[in-house]
């Protein structure tokens, strides 16, 4: 019985693990997936940011070099730029305040004319205007000429251009190249391979533009990008008992977790380093690190593009691969297949012990039952059995028991009974006899003798049919009792085992959720993404005020003058006057408001500064007003009025910003805030999006009001009222 339920434990074991292996596999797989696909999207938005910039900065510096070449800029260059006795045009040192402003640097073989004049200025203005802004997310902005020239916006290296050497040349920098019409055909924005910077010994990756103008190839906008960060989260920020690697196709490496970076000025070639295997030993360790990450570049290599999971058998692996949007580079995660099968191991294994355990307590519970509760009655039976068949009669049994084995016991006790009485008659009986008839002793004693033999062997006949029936009926309830107790052990449910391994298998998924997909995590890049592209939009207002008359040149002063007030880094909560936040907000659309012809009716409670997330609300603020502007194209310029409004109830704080613009239908009401939702063609549709997300993470709301299209719109800000001073 115990090897039975033994071999039942075993192939339940087995086929749990079984199981259990195949949904974490499937498990495992599919979150693999989701989480590179989710990774890429978050890594690719500083890229695809960049190339957005190059679009914007490349338009702006054609529009600005058609405009200065109808105009004389030699006296302005002559003032921010000298000639230095070394050949070179570089800023006047007693000027220049490299963190700050534009720096710029021109060979000595460059001619100062007319032209090259007008592209020189027009690349500084472009980025006096927009280096500060593009600052906040790229730490170097750029521009060089095609004759060799460079300006720039450092200001993490304020004396940049002033150290370099006459001899310095651009073309030693591979982004230049890349922008040539020989190299670039197709004018693209094109991403250069990672390289050490070696001013400030920082890794980073140039993003580059070519502008042609008339048929002619003038100049390049780019970007340096730091991959500092990129490189860090790579290696660090990672699922349990996986790892990422992120590299180019032509083999050059990014991040990989086993990469020595330190003291090194070059980046590790998957495919140059086959060929210097000192090489990949000292940067990845050994020979077979470099052959693995070898064999995971060609698969990923190889692979059809609609495969975004592969399986590495030699390795024991599973790699999810993605590209990302921009420079191109391969994202991976490698899971090794121990990860997968280890908790199912582990799982079946616990299965396996308390099955075990189960047998051994099922077993030991059953010895105890037999042996006191048929062993040793049976052996007490069979030692009276044999004193009677030796001719004693006088026995003791157990018959306090009500089951088969009592009601045998009583039997066999009455049967000893009735013969210890009849044989004392017997001898009662012999004695009288011999005693009155002693004149007929012999006959008597014959007589006796067989009448004595006769009763004995009518008793031990009678003993003998008891026992045996007796016995019969108890062997018949032993194998009775032994066939219910098979069946029950047959059907002895153990079903909490299987409990067991189930809540092992529900709580698995909980905890790699928790782990990777925390909602801080989720919404912060496209939250500054947003913020990123809210800033371009207010760039492009400005450069599009610079455009028009002079009228507006007050107006720009301020909206600059405010953005580089609150474009520093956030603190989580300081102490912010709330209407002047709304007014610093109408006044960052102002531009826009009075080129739309927007009047602005202002309602403000005056209430003391409160302590609040002023960066979040700013932008929440911004981008409402800014909606608010285009939702009234569609009135007559003298009839759009938008209303902000200022209350305090308790301890909530409302600001209401109406328009009497387009209005929004009720079943758009329910839409309105979802992530990629807009009525606008040129809109993002995040915009509300990540308002309402930062509303929440204030403790606040966000929402919207509208009677139904063409009766306008009210959104409320509501926040926590928290007065600066209960607050210290």
């Amino acid at each position: 019985m115990g090897v039975r339920i033994g071999i039942i434990i075993a192939l339940s074991t087995l086929f749990s693990y079984l199981h259990m292996l195949y949904a974490l596999r499937g498990e495992a797989l599919s979150q693999l997936q989701h989480h590179v696909s989710e990774r890429s999207q978050r890594e690719q938005a500083i890229f695809v940011l960049a190339e957005d910039n190059q679009a914007f900065l490349k338009k702006a510096l054609a529009e600005r070099i058609r405009a200065l070449e109808r105009e004389d800029v030699r006296a302005r260059f002559d003032r921010l730029f000298v000639r230095l006795p070394d050949g070179t045009v570089r800023n006047r040192p007693e000027l220049l305040d490299g963190t700050k402003e534009v720096q710029g640097f021109i060979p000595p073989n460059v001619a100062l004319d007319a032209g090259f004049l007008a592209r020189f200025m027009a690349a500084h203005d472009v980025l006096s205007w927009n280096g500060p802004v593009l600052n906040l997310r790229f730490k170097t902005t750029y521009i060089t000429l095609a004759e060799g020239a460079i300006v720039g916006f450092w200001p993490w290296a304020p004396t940049w251009t002033q150290q370099l050497d006459a001899s310095f040349s651009i073309a030693a920098y591979e982004d230049y190249p890349l922008s040539l019409p020989e190299n670039n055909p197709r004018r693209l924005t094109t991403w250069t391979g990672i390289f050490l910077e070696t001013v400030s010994n920082v890794w980073m990756v140039s993003v580059s533009t070519p502008l042609d103008l008339d048929g002619r190839y003038v100049a390049s906008v780019g970007h340096d990008v730091l991959l500092g960060e990129l490189m860090s989260r790579t290696i660090n920020d990672r699922l349990p008992g996986a790892y990422n690697i992120l590299f180019r196709d032509d083999g050059q490496v990014i991040a990989h977790p086993e990469l020595k970076v330190e003291g090194a000025t070059t980046p590790y070639n998957i495919l140059s380093a086959a060929e210097q295997p000192d090489l990949a030993v000292s940067r990845l360790g050994s020979k077979e690190n470099a052959a693995h990450l070898r064999g995971i570049f060609d698969r990923v290599k190889n692979r059809e593009p609609s495969d975004t999971v592969l399986e590495l058998p030699e390795y024991g692996e599973f790699v999810a691969v993605t590209q990302l949007r921009g420079p191109g580079w391969y994202l991976a995660t490698v899971l090794p297949k121990s990860v997968v099968s280890q908790p199912a191991f582990v799982a079946a294994r616990y299965v396996l012990l308390l099955g075990i355990l189960s047998l051994l307590v099922e077993l030991a519970i059953m010895y105890q039952v037999l042996q006191q509760q048929i062993s040793r009655p049976l052996e007490a039976l069979t030692q009276a059995t044999d004193k009677v068949a030796a001719g004693d009669f006088k026995v003791a049994l157990d018959t306090s028991r009500h089951d088969e084995l009592g009601q045998l016991a009583s039997a066999f006790q009455l049967m000893a009974d009735e013969v210890q009485r009849r044989e004392d008659a017997l001898r009662l009986a012999n004695e009288g006899l011999e005693h009155r008839v002693e004149e007929r002793t012999r006959e008597l004693k014959e007589l006796h003798a067989q009448w004595l033999q006769t009763a004995r062997r009518a008793g031990m006949a009678e003993i003998a049919t008891n026992v045996l029936h007796n016995v019969g009926n108890v062997l018949n309830s032993v194998y009775t009792s032994a066939q219910v107790a098979k069946e029950r052990v047959g059907e002895m449910r153990l079903e909490h085992v299987r409990r067991v391994a189930h809540m092992l298998e529900e709580r698995q998924p909980d905890l790699t959720t928790f782990l990777t997909q925390d909602e801080r995590g989720r919404h912060l890049m496209p939250f500054l993404d947003k913020l990123g592209k809210n800033l371009v939009e207010d760039r492009e207002e400005i450069i599009s005020l610079l455009e028009d008359v002079g009228r507006y040149t007050e107006h720009i002063g301020d909206i600059v003058k405010v953005q580089q007030n609150y474009a520093r880094t956030p603190r989580l909560h300081e102490q912010v006057s709330l209407s002047e936040l709304v007014e610093d907000a109408i006044r960052i659309n102002s531009a826009g408001l009075t080129r739309h012809q927007v009047k602005v009716v202002r309602h403000l409670a005056s209430l003391p500064p409160v302590m609040t997330d002023k960066h979040k609300t700013l932008m929440i603020l911004v981008n409402l007003v800014s909606n608010a502007k285009y939702a009234m194209d569609g009135v007559t310029p003298s009839e759009r009025l938008l209303t902000v409004k200022l209350e305090h109830a308790a301890d909530r704080v409302f600001i209401n910003i109406h328009d009497n613009g387009m209005g929004i239908a009720p079943e758009m009401l329910t839409r309105i805030f979802q992530y990629g939702f807009t009525t606008r063609e040129e809109g993002h549709g995040f915009g509300l999006h990540s308002s309402a997300l930062a509303a929440q993470e204030m403790g606040g709301s966000l929402t919207v009001h509208s009677d139904g299209l063409g009766r306008g719109a009210t959104f409320t800000l509501e926040l926590p009222y928290h007065p600066a001073q209960a607050a210290a």
